[in-house]
């Protein structure tokens, strides 16, 4: 028996139908909208049919269904992906905050105790249940904002011992929460007290790196990616490239902070390692996009991050005119307190001049791209997982217009609900008069 069956939808927003693994320049205007949509999900969760409601009806009139979704009035959208963000975390920076608004620089903050340092020196005092139960509820609001995929980082601990208990926190709950997250280990987040960048660079690739592939053998973590702060006066090009070599000989992806607070060369530097992703890119020069887009290395852009620290906003606009995969990321962290996608989409359109259209395909399809799971996200196309979000609106687009006020009804994996608003009314209904179903 089939899963679910989703019928009159107002919109239904494949994103693309076309099996591309990310769309770049023009193409991320023309995004793939069906009116009046259908969609099958089968048995294993997996979308077997994308089409309008007459086709499908022909197609699987007479076919039984465990589920039926009526989205008159509705829309459905893809899961929404995050790009990049760093959830393991304990103890309140509120206090930076005021001090930002006071004038005072990421920098700065960091001289005087903030930062990085701070989170480290709580990281390091945390018990892996107190990072898992905080993580939890984190994970709850970016499933209620309609993220159903994200990167998810390490780089508070800054030891061997503090990096890999994050990176089993984030195991966990890859395993236990229905967002699917895939590990970034950021050893070289930041050079710790005592250190410097040459030495602890060493000490990351000949004890750090192996010690995570070892933990991943030993099934206690599930890294793909490393990622390095290449940055002036943390890891600049010598350590970054030592590092990220040390990654790639050892079978990782690569997937780097660069050009943020600086300009590093850092698109140059990712073209030439093949990176999947770097991420920032607000000091990116020309070159760097050039060589970016003819390598395929996904820019990841942070809007929230220039938000908070008054920055430069990355030039979203000339990356997709030289044709990179432009991807967005929430940032979460404790300088960065956002959970919300459709928050960092309607930054980037308000603050990076992004098309709304641009704005999804980069929290979909080229997020997926950036961690490299566009194969089965990012884009409801057959073959790919039933993973979908239920707007309560006749177009996508309030999801980004609706500021604070998204109206997501529900949010589904693999064809199951997994989030459904408490002031809604259930749409489901069984196809079999004698089974009825209720909401999940």
């Amino acid at each position: 028996m089939h899963c679910l069956w989703i019928k009159h939808a107002s919109q239904l927003v494949q994103v693309s139908n076309t099996g591309v693994s990310s769309l770049t320049g023009d193409a991320m205007k023309d995004i793939v909208v069906i009116d009046d949509g259908s969609m099958v999900i089968d048995a294993n969760g997996i979308i077997e049919a994308v089409g309008t409601t007459s086709d499908l009806e022909n197609r699987y009139g007479n076919v039984a269904f465990q589920k039926v979704l009526d989205a008159n009035g509705m829309c459905i959208i893809p899961g929404l992906v995050d790009g990049h963000t760093h959830p393991v975390w304990c103890g309140d920076r509120v206090h930076e905050f005021a001090m930002k608004l006071a004038g005072a620089t990421y920098l700065e903050v960091h001289k005087m105790g903030g930062g990085i340092g701070f989170t480290v020196e709580h990281i390091r005092r945390a018990s892996e249940e107190e990072l898992y139960t905080l993580l939890i509820p984190r994970l709850d609001a970016m499933l209620r904002h309609g993220t159903t995929l994200i990167e998810a980082k390490s780089g508070y601990g800054l030891e061997t011992e503090a990096e890999l208990k994050m990176l089993r926190v984030l195991h966990r709950a890859s395993i236990t929460h229905p967002i699917d997250i895939v590990s970034n280990f950021l050893g070289a987040h930041s050079v710790p007290k005592g250190s410097d960048a040459a030495s602890y660079a060493k000490l990351v690739c000949d004890e750090q790196i192996p010690a995570v592939v070892a933990s991943n053998a030993r099934n206690e973590t599930s890294v793909e990616f490393v990622d390095v702060f290449h940055e002036k006066g943390v890891f600049e090009g010598v350590e970054t490239r030592q590092i990220l070599q040390a990654a790639k000989e050892a079978g990782f992806l690569l997937n780097f902070h660069g050009d943020e607070l600086h300009p590093m060369e850092s698109g140059v530097l990712a073209a030439e390692l093949h990176a999947t992703a770097v991420s920032h890119c607000e000091h990116v020069s020309e070159e760097g996009m050039r060589q970016m887009a003819a390598a395929n290395v996904a820019a990841v852009l942070l809007p929230t991050t220039a938000y908070m620290l008054r920055i430069a906003y990355p030039p979203a606009r000339a990356l997709i005119a030289h044709q990179v995969p432009v991807a967005l990321g929430s940032d979460f962290n404790p300088n960065a307190h956002c959970l919300s996608l459709p928050m960092v989409m309607h930054l980037s359109c308000v603050n990076m001049h992004l098309t709304m259209e641009e704005a999804l395909v980069a929290a979909t399809l080229n997020a997926a791209a950036s961690m490299n799971r566009a194969e089965k996200h990012g884009s409801l196309e057959v073959g790919k997982c039933g993973d979908f979000v239920v707007l309560d609106a006749t177009h996508w687009k309030h999801l980004i217009y609706a500021l604070g006020d998204e109206p997501i009804r529900s949010v589904w994996k693999s064809g199951q609900c997994v989030y459904q608003r408490p002031d809604t009314v259930p749409v489901l209904r069984s196809a079999l008069p004698t089974s009825p179903i209720t909401s999940q």
